[in-house]
């Protein structure tokens, strides 16, 4: 019988995932969880085991879609899940190892994370993006941590996500600015700006979980003036990237003030 009620849709879901060997918890994560979401958003769940966990069990489900191994996703704290369709309704669900999760959230307690390389993540991807996830999630079968936003992580990520960006600034104006190389400034632009979103977010206590709304959130759009009308001339380039260095560097000096 189809399920129309997107709670039942989401307890039916839940259900499923709980039951599969090695699952400790599920949680709804993403706009759904937050409440943001609209008719045809994506639903986003999570499936925390312990130990272990087969993909082959959720591929069993018989679920459409396509269902990827552990580590496939290259590894780290995004280390595997599925992209799948039911009902009619596009489910994502991503893989977590408790294990890992709770060694983050102590190393973030720290102010100590890694930054991963993961598809759509212009800066990258933080460790504590786990902490974060759990944060705003709506657990729907058995029991998470809910992390607050440490005082030693607001403390110390600024500085590291603000000096990423000035490397990746002061490497962009003499290796492809200087040059009248577009693209690459471009990119390198657009990449100090994410690294400082987070350094802002961070200042601000504000966990993050992807980059889809990141420079919004951080009051950063306005990055978009700075490669609105650039050509392949250095002096255009090089000023571009002097200007993004004021622009950010100035965002993240009156976030850390605050």
């Amino acid at each position: 019988m189809p399920l129309s009620d997107d709670s039942e849709f989401r307890d039916h879901i839940a259900q499923a995932l709980a039951g599969l060997p090695g699952v400790q918890a599920v949680a709804l994560g993403g706009s759904r969880a937050a409440g943001t979401h609209r008719p045809d958003s994506d639903w986003d769940f999570a499936l925390y085991y312990r130990h272990r966990f087969d993909p082959a069990d959720l591929r069993a489900l018989g679920w459409p879609g396509e269902v990827f191994d552990i580590g496939a996703w290259g590894g780290g704290v995004f280390n595997g899940g599925a992209w799948l369709t039911v009902e009619g309704r596009h489910v994502d669900v991503h893989y977590r190892d408790l294990d890992d999760v709770e060694y983050r959230i102590a190393e973030a307690a720290k102010g100590r994370f890694d930054v991963e390389h993961l598809a759509f993540h212009r800066a990258g991807v933080p460790t504590y993006i786990v902490a974060a996830e759990l944060a705003g999630a709506e657990v729907l079968r058995g029991d998470l941590p809910r992390p607050r936003y440490p005082d030693e992580l607001a403390r110390l990520a600024p500085r590291r996500w603000w000096q990423a960006a000035q490397l990746e600034l002061a490497y962009a104006r003499t290796a492809y600015a200087e040059r009248g190389q577009l693209a690459p400034t471009v990119g390198a632009v657009a990449t100090a700006a994410a690294q400082c979103a987070h350094a802002v977010m961070a200042a601000r206590r504000r966990w993050v979980t992807n980059e889809k709304r990141l420079l919004e959130a951080a009051g950063l759009r306005h990055i978009d003036e700075v490669c609105a009308h650039l050509d392949s001339e250095p002096p255009t380039l090089m000023a571009a990237v002097d200007a993004a260095a004021e622009l950010l560097g100035r965002a993240v000096e009156e976030a850390v003030d605050a």
